[in-house]
């Protein structure tokens, strides 16, 4: 039994929406059929490599063979046990082409294992890993990733390192067959030409010449077709957010915008988006490293809600991607696990303040009272508006000061970060800048601090971006959120969403009286780990405007894949970036600035 509204199952039975929405729990054919082709693939690579690996009794029947069997066979069971390893996680993934592969190699590299090692239990062990995927063929239908073809290079790179150390290991393996006393320079000599067909200076007595030589070309050719093969394959970029995709969400937004102060970073542009059913609500969301990352809570309608949720869940499954949740709210959280079955952990906390709340009186507001009034006497302007009140020519200067300003190479944020200022869209955004005059000597003027913020429904703000020169005074931020503040009442905000801190709560019960012994050992990890992530600094800056705060959620589906979410999490905010080198990275022009709200880099530590 279940009830519909407006084309979106808003309540149904519990078990039934579970079973519909949970995304692939990891079965346990594909991780063993995984886990084995990895040991199977190891068992081929030693056998085409260590000559003392074969043993049988039926060694001395081979003896009759064609003489070029072995050299042929090694090299069979080389590659096909390199391709294996290259499989392998595909599997564990139930994609459907890895499969495909497997379902080829597996025969291949037991015939491999026969012909070279004569091993009857590996022949079995093959064919029966080949005979489960035949037989649980339905469970490998998981579609591509996103993709494109510098995967190609990256193949190239690695796969050429590893082949040039293995045949290492090939050239080196045979101390009894070597004639003369061949020298390292001449053995990574011989791998190089090997790799290319072509005989090297080492030579080796008998047949293990040819063995090696095959083996060789076999790496070789598997580099190279491999790269070849990435090269030109089909292309299936990441998903981004279309014309038509970014006015559906602006139209939901204008709606329900203010549930969520998340909710305007839907827009970045790098993301992709399902709509429910009813187009009335969405979730975006990034791919990364196979984790599908959904950024704050869905869009629109609460009623709508699980609709999205629903595609989003079969989004996930189809490409057997990992489902995760970054930052969502306590609403959000529970509609995320009653709804799929996911869990919940709290993240961290968002500091909001009520701008009829707020004053620099009193005690408590005393240190940003006096950073303020120091750096007003030294002659500091600021002003706030709308970015559509402001001109073309100052926007592109106020553009370049905030890319000039960022504290990193890399370009950071995806949950609490827009990636763009002066968009002719986002003309509802607020602008702050702080200007000392009579220093108009540099590249930006008399401009010393930016903050940007974007709408939170009709009232409110939210905190995207802090940017600061780095030759101005300290305290550029303070003064600029607490300009901000005020003049919010003047622009019909009563609200502002400024920084979000991760373990908030455990920083501040670890610092108070009572504390236990493991409270205090993790809030001692949280201070050191703020070296490199600002997790103490964050907290204590967003402290001293006395701010209400929210918890904020990560959602999961099982406690073994937070660490896979928790490096995809960090590529995606660019803390961890595994991006080509410099040299080779496309030319083409990035599709937004991000800078994750979170970590304003120095501006903080100055402050």
């Amino acid at each position: 039994m279940s009830v519909t509204v407006d084309g979106d199952k808003s309540v149904s039975v519990p078990q039934r929406m579970r079973r519909l929405l949970r995304g692939p729990r990891p079965e346990s054919v594909p991780v063993v059929v995984g886990t084995a082709c990895t040991v199977v693939g190891l068992i081929d690579v030693a056998a085409g490599v260590f000559p003392r690996f074969r043993h049988s009794r039926m060694h001395t029947l081979a003896e009759v063979l064609p003489g070029a069997l072995g050299p042929f066979a090694a090299a069979l069971s080389l590659s096909a046990g390199m391709l294996l390893l290259l499989l392998a996680h595909g599997l564990k993934r139930h994609k459907r082409r890895a499969w495909r592969a497997a379902v080829v190699l597996l025969p291949a590299g037991a015939a491999a294992q026969f012909a070279y090692r004569h091993s009857v239990v590996g022949v079995l062990v093959s064919l029966t890993l080949c005979y489960l995927l035949v037989r649980h063929r339905d469970q490998f239908r998981a579609l591509p990733d996103p993709r494109s073809r510098w995967r190609a290079l990256a193949n190239f790179v690695l796969l050429g390192a590893g082949s040039l150390a293995l045949g290492l290991v090939i050239v080196s393996v045979h101390p009894g067959r070597v004639v003369g006393d061949p020298s390292i320079a001449d053995r990574l000599q011989h791998v190089l030409y090997g790799l290319f067909g072509v005989e090297g200076p080492v030579d080796y007595a008998g047949r293990t010449s040819w063995t090696v030589a095959y083996s060789l070309g076999a790496l070789g050719l598997l580099t190279a077709v491999t790269t070849i093969y990435l090269a030109f394959r089909p292309e299936h970029p990441a998903a981004r957010l279309t014309e038509d995709d970014e006015s559906r969400l602006r139209a939901l937004l204008e709606t329900h915008g203010g549930r969520d102060s998340l909710g305007h970073f839907a827009l970045r542009r790098d993301k992709a988006v399902v709509f429910s059913p009813s187009g009335k609500a969405a979730v975006c969301y990034r791919v990364v490293s196979g984790v599908m990352l959904a950024g704050g809570d869905p869009i629109g309608d609460v009623e709508a809600w699980p609709g999205a949720i629903e595609r989003f869940m079969d989004e996930a499954k189809a490409h057997s991607w990992t489902p995760a949740v970054m930052g969502c709210s306590e609403r959000g959280g529970e509609v995320w696990t009653r709804e799929t079955g996911l869990t919940a952990l709290e993240l961290g906390d968002e500091a909001v303040v009520d701008v009829a709340d707020f004053s620099l009186t009193g005690r408590a507001m005393r240190n940003v009272r006096q950073m303020v009034g120091r750096i007003e006497r030294n002659g500091y302007e600021t002003r706030v508006r709308r970015a559509r009140d402001i001109g073309a020519t100052e926007l592109e200067r106020i553009r370049r000061a905030a890319a000039d300003w960022r504290g990193t190479d890399t370009e950071r944020g995806f949950s609490m970060a827009l990636g763009r200022i002066g968009d002719p869209a986002d003309g509802d955004c607020v602008i702050a800048t702080a200007h000392l005059p009579g220093s108009g000597d540099g590249p930006h003027g008399d401009l010393k601090a930016v903050l940007h913020f974007v709408p939170w429904g009709r009232d409110g703000m939210s905190l995207e971006l802090m940017r600061r020169d780095r030759s101005a005074d300290p305290g550029m931020n303070e003064l600029l959120i607490v300009a901000s503040l005020q003049a919010a009442g003047k622009l019909g905000v009563a609200r502002v969403s400024l920084n979000f801190a991760m373990f908030r709560s455990a920083l501040a019960r670890g610092e108070r009286l009572g504390a236990g012994p493991v409270l205090r050992c993790w809030r001692g990890l949280l201070i050191f780990l703020s070296r490199w992530f600002q997790i103490e600094s964050l907290y204590k800056f967003n402290a001293k405007f006395r701010p209400r705060w929210e918890p904020r959620f990560v959602v999961f589906r099982t406690s073994r894949d937070l660490p896979r979410i928790g490096i995809a999490a960090m590529q995606a905010e660019g803390f961890v970036n595994l991006s080509l080198p410099r040299p080779f990275r496309s030319r083409s022009p990035r599709p937004c600035d991000h800078t994750l709200r979170s970590a304003p880099e120095h501006e903080v530590r100055a402050a």
